[in-house]
């Protein structure tokens, strides 16, 4: 038998999440989760792991806790590793202890993964402590879920004597109860409350009011669901301590298109600035296995003039492909080092390769330009790259020069389906709902091309692309998308250009 692990998610964002809970999710055999998770974790769910959606959510529960129970049991039997994937913390009103009972029953191994609950989290996302020396001396976590037709059952003029934050999870339908219940039990009208809705996320919203108000106000905002409730004197901090909308980028998501293997970067600059990023690699790289044209190219190394790298995952397939034929960097010999961009340059350094060539435009036909300016006639020259690049480079170069050009396609370039659990799979209209904040990053003409194959169906015309460099513009452009284009083909004016966009 294998293990189940109960794995809390955190509230949705992904940098919340624990070191284990995201290892766990990589190495999952299948990831049962409920529609509480965020979009951002989902999209982390590597694409060939089996996703069962149960569905639990306040009001909505797909499966019954149940039937969820034994699934995790049965699964067990059949997988080394099963993640139960929960929003939030998977023993605070997850019902986790109820599947722990069952697995005890059935002798199935388990362990607990304690995640980030949203009780605490959403309040800080929001300006407010929950708990301050000079406000309150505790907190209070309570449900604000209750049967359907049923009174609540709950010790509120206790709550109230505590004289602590009360924080009410699920129960933004029960708001006029809570309030009618605590102003019962004594709790004055004028108590500062909150309803804070989706924290931690680009659609992150919050109401802060009194006792009196709370209820009139939040329908005025049009609050939606998630949400929890905060009562307490510590709400009136949150004008004061908010932070979260104080970043540049907040508000506002990022759809990012690179492969997996070569996002972190761009995620990581864009969420460091406030941003929800959702990865969706429409493309992915694959190395090539050694064949007769790789092989004799490399026998040639030593007599090439320059070598040109235009990706990162070229020069690491380069080396793994050196090493598999017994060879090392030695064999180039005396060769100049082309690279097309700063990323390329960097992975270069990074084996020991200092670069003499690199266009200030990081594009192929600029690239190709260059050397055919530094080079002379006859000189050589092998381009170990995407057998799906483009010709530009080469058209340019045999342009200025008669040089010898090896082009050696050493992986292919393909694209990748979308993940029936990724969130864009169960939310068709998501672009329209998120017209006005939401964009979709394109580092390639390939990753273009990988999004219209994915999501042929897609509104193209409301989506907004932001894209690197004139190639990758005009697939977009072929599209119908509204696009901007950074001023440099690199992450850095990329992300400049996110910050633009956001009016910054």
């Amino acid at each position: 038998m294998g293990k189940v692990y109960l794995v809390g998610g955190g509230p949705s964002d992904t940098e919340l999440m624990t070191v284990k809970a995201r290892r766990l999710i990589a190495e999952a055999d299948v990831v049962v989760c409920d529609q509480l998770v965020g979009d951002a974790i989902l999209s982390l769910i590597p694409a060939d792991t089996e996703v069962i959606d149960v569905g639990k959510r306040s009001g909505n529960h797909t499966m019954p806790q149940e039937k969820i129970n034994e699934l995790l049991c049965d699964l067990s039997r059949d997988h080394n590793c099963v993640v139960r994937l929960k929003g939030g913390d998977p023993f605070l009103f997850g019902r986790g202890g109820e599947e722990v009972e069952e697995m005890l029953r059935q002798g199935v191994e388990y362990e607990i993964v304690p995640g980030v609950t949203s009780a605490i989290s959403v309040p800080a996302y929001n300006g407010i402590p929950v708990t301050h020396r000079d406000f309150t001396p505790s907190v209070h976590i309570i449900t604000g879920h209750r049967r359907a037709g049923q009174p609540f059952d709950l010790p509120f003029k206790a709550y109230v004597e505590t004289k602590g934050t009360l924080v009410f999870l699920m129960g933004l339908a029960a708001l006029p109860d809570i309030v009618a219940e605590l102003k019962k039990a004594g709790m004055a009208g004028d108590m500062p409350a909150a309803v804070l809705s989706r924290g931690t996320t680009s659609g992150q919203k919050r109401v802060v009011s009194d006792l009196d108000h709370i209820e009139a106000d939040v329908k005025a905002a049009a609050i939606p669901t998630p949400a929890i409730i905060v009562v307490g004197r510590v709400c009136g901090l949150s004008e004061t301590f908010a932070w979260a909308e104080k970043r540049p980028l907040f508000g506002m998501k990022m759809y990012v298109t690179r492969p997996r293997d070569r996002a972190s970067s761009l995620t990581e600059k864009l969420r460091k600035l406030g941003a929800e990023v959702i990865e969706i690699p429409t493309v992915k790289s694959v190395e090539r296995p050694i064949n007769d044209e790789i092989r004799a190219a490399y026998e040639k190394l030593g007599t090439y003039t320059c070598l040109g790298f235009t990706s990162p995952f070229g020069v690491t397939t380069f080396m793994n492909q050196l090493k598999a034929l017994k060879m090392d960097i030695r064999a180039i010999g005396q060769a100049k080092i082309a690279a097309i961009g700063t990323g390329t340059k960097k992975a270069l350094e990074d084996i020991g390769l200092q670069v003499d060539y690199m266009p200030e435009v990081y594009e192929g036909a600029a690239m190709g330009r260059l050397l055919g300016n530094e080079l002379s006639d006859g000189d050589s020259v092998l381009l170990p790259r995407s057998a799906q690049g483009g010709q530009e480079i080469l058209a340019e170069m045999k342009n200025a020069k008669n040089l010898s050009i090896t082009d050696l396609p050493i992986y292919d370039t393909v694209k990748t389906e979308l993940p029936a659990h990724h969130p864009l799979a169960a939310k068709p209209g998501i672009f329209e709902d998120e017209a006005e904040r939401s964009y979709v990053l394109f580092t390639s003409a390939s990753t273009v091309q990988g999004f219209a194959a994915m999501l042929p169906d897609a509104p193209f015309d409301k989506i907004k692309a932001l894209c690197i460099g004139r190639m990758t513009a005009r697939e977009a452009e072929k599209l119908g998308m509204p696009l901007k284009i950074s001023q440099k083909a690199t992450i850095d004016s990329l992300v400049e250009l996110a910050l633009d966009c956001a009016g910054c």
